[in-house]
């Protein structure tokens, strides 16, 4: 696994946190093992998607912020998915 992988990873798994999910922001923190590359290739793509607000820090964490999406706004494809599966209970 790559670098940029693996703090993609890192990064995916704290906005998809519930408690990131319910306050609709994180902190993202750079640790020692993250290269100069690899950080801004992960920022530079959070940073390109239209729905995430990057927010530098002055300590250089990264702020990430995010509304919530309407369901008549989320891609077809998803809305789909989400209809087809009846719930477990």
């Amino acid at each position: 696994m790559s670098g940029v992988e693996r703090l993609g990873l890192r990064v995916s798994s704290m906005i998809n946190h519930p408690v990131a999910q319910a306050q609709r922001w994180v902190v993202i923190h750079r640790l020692d093992t993250d290269g100069d590359r690899e950080w801004e290739e992960v920022l530079g793509v959070i940073a390109d998607t239209e729905e995430l607000e990057l927010t530098l820090n002055d300590d250089g964490s990264v702020t990430v912020r995010w509304e919530p999406i309407l369901l008549e706004d989320r891609p077809a494809e998803y809305a789909d998915e989400q209809q087809e599966e009846p719930a477990p209970f």
